[in-house]
């Protein structure tokens, strides 16, 4: 092997992480993430209604819970499996970032229906920030153990 060549590989390497176990962590919270859609979000709408827009306008969703929903669903699913399948460490850092970022609007959203006056949030409401939480910091543990 050349020179050149080794120095590719050795470059293709650093770019790549190994999650070990932490990698059935992560699927398994993503799989809880998408039960908790199942469940009650606001009044008896589950989440899956919230993030298509189909909850009973009678209980007054609002903006807030169904932005959670939609980037619950992009960061905690798309974005996970992004970086576990491709195991790039820029794709870790993103879904991590990102995570945190949604988990923040997951806790807005909750105070948001605490506060409306209707119907409060559900359990798949609180599970599903949970599960983003989770992984979030699973995301960046892998981040951090970076060389």
């Amino acid at each position: 092997m050349s020179e050149e060549q080794d120095v590719q590989s050795r470059g293709e390497v650093l770019r790549r992480f190994d999650p070990g176990a932490k990698a059935l962590v992560i699927a398994t919270v993503m799989l809880v993430l998408v039960v908790s859609t199942l469940l009650p979000w606001v009044g008896g709408s589950p989440g899956w209604e919230v993030l298509t827009g189909q909850a009973d306008p009678s209980l007054k969703v609002g903006l807030l819970p169904r932005l959670f929903a939609i980037n619950s669903a992009i960061v905690g699913l798309g974005f996970g499996a992004l970086a576990l399948i491709t195991r790039r460490w820029g794709a870790a850092f993103l879904a991590g970032v990102a995570g945190l970022v949604v988990t923040f609007e997951g806790m807005i959203a909750i105070w948001s229906r605490q506060t409306s006056g209707q119907s409060g949030p559900g359990l798949g409401l609180v599970l599903a920030v949970i599960c983003m939480a989770v992984l979030a910091i699973q995301w960046m543990r892998i981040v951090w153990s970076r060389d």
